[in-house]
């Protein structure tokens, strides 16, 4: 009987420690801990280079960091920008008006005058409607346009002290003015008033919506009917009933102009209703503007930043108003004469003949 033969049984070969390997420098004396020297670790400590690369990118870090700090106390005293051909007002007086706001009341009288600005005949010829001429914005845009060769009509509501001045500054720079009172929100004072322009002029080139309401809430549970049908009516009713009553004295080559705000584009949380109807001008300015374009008429807009008028100081508590503008790009807010050679260059047809639609930013800065 043959015998089988049984196969060698074969033992595991243990495993090859390959000398340097991580198994291999394991200390496993029993008296101390079990230390692991790693690859990338060793390759670390061991290049001199790497280590200097390091070091030169935290000398970087310390000198970010203490960059950041000579910042953080500059901007702690920010300091207003002045970048025109005369240096602005920087501090605003703690002061607060009843409304409508009159501009000859104030304590720091609103610059409008533009002494650097020449003109040159940019509307030499044209006629003008400004609602809200009497002061601020308004006013400074009646001046510069009359420097340019536009007879201008000043719309006001009851400030009659403000618009006889201004009339005298559109006079004194060769233009015709008519001052009229009343209330935009109510469509037949629009129509009347366009009327009377008409006739005294002979013909209406320009209008520039400029009149507003503006009156803070913090909270809209608060925000009474009344007060929103005020910003409501004046606002946007207005604007929309006075173009509506001036198109048919517009021509080609003529031009309305709408003053808006960076509370349209960034919103105000204390001006909610104020917001929104700066919003709905922006939005007013573009859909007039493809509407009118076939008869040759176009349609703007200026949308301001915080501005030294009657409006602020008629609105806020006179702590507040001490504070006006100091949260802008530039420190400060604008004189109304920074504003006004916006709206001619918008106006005049030798300047913006190809411009309509457009929502012009004089905000001081990217975000005002």
């Amino acid at each position: 009987m043959a015998t089988t033969k049984k196969a060698p049984v074969r033992r595991k070969a243990s495993p090859k420690v390959r000398k340097g390997s991580t198994a291999s420098k394991t200390v496993a004396a029993p008296d101390r801990p079990r230390v692991v020297k790693t690859a990338t670790r060793k390759a670390a400590a061991s290049d001199p280079r790497a280590a200097r690369v390091a070091a030169r990118q935290r000398r970087l870090q310390d000198q970010e960091k203490a960059k950041d700090v000579r910042a953080a106390k500059k901007a702690t005293k920010k300091t207003a920008t002045q970048a025109g051909a005369r240096r602005q007002p920087e501090a605003m007086p703690a002061q607060q008006l009843a409304k409508p706001g009159h501009e000859h009341e104030l304590e720091l009288a609103p610059r409008f005058l533009a002494p650097d600005y020449a003109g040159s005949g940019k509307l030499q010829g044209m006629r003008a409607i400004i609602t809200g001429g009497d002061s601020g914005i308004g006013r400074a845009v009646a001046v510069l346009f009359a420097r340019e060769g536009a007879d201008v009509a000043v719309l006001h509501l009851d400030e009659a002290e403000d618009a006889n001045i201004t009339r005298q500054h559109v006079e004194r720079e060769g233009g015709r003015c008519v001052v009229i009172a009343g209330d935009v929100r109510d469509p037949r004072f629009c129509n009347k008033a366009v009327k009377q322009v008409a006739k005294a002029f002979g013909g209406i080139d320009i209008l520039v919506n400029n009149a507003a309401f503006q009156l803070h809430c913090e909270r809209l549970e608060d925000l009474e009917d009344a007060h929103l049908q005020e910003t409501l009516q004046t606002n946007i009713g207005g604007y929309i009933q006075m173009a509506r009553a001036v198109l048919p004295h517009l021509g080609e080559g003529a031009s309305i102009i709408n003053t808006g705000s960076e509370t349209g584009i960034f919103g105000s949380k204390a001006l909610i209703d104020y917001s929104a109807t700066k919003g709905a001008i922006h939005a007013f300015t573009k859909a007039l503007a493809s509407q009118l374009l076939p008869r040759g008429i176009r349609v703007n807009c200026v949308a301001p930043g915080p501005v030294w008028t009657p409006l602020n100081p008629a609105d806020k508590q006179a702590e507040d108003v001490a504070e006006f503008g100091k949260d802008s790009d530039m420190g400060r807010p604008a004189q109304p004469e920074e504003l006004s050679p916006a709206y001619v260059f918008l106006a005049s047809p030798v300047c913006a003949s190809y411009i309509s639609g457009v929502i012009l930013p004089v905000m001081g800065g990217p975000r005002g």
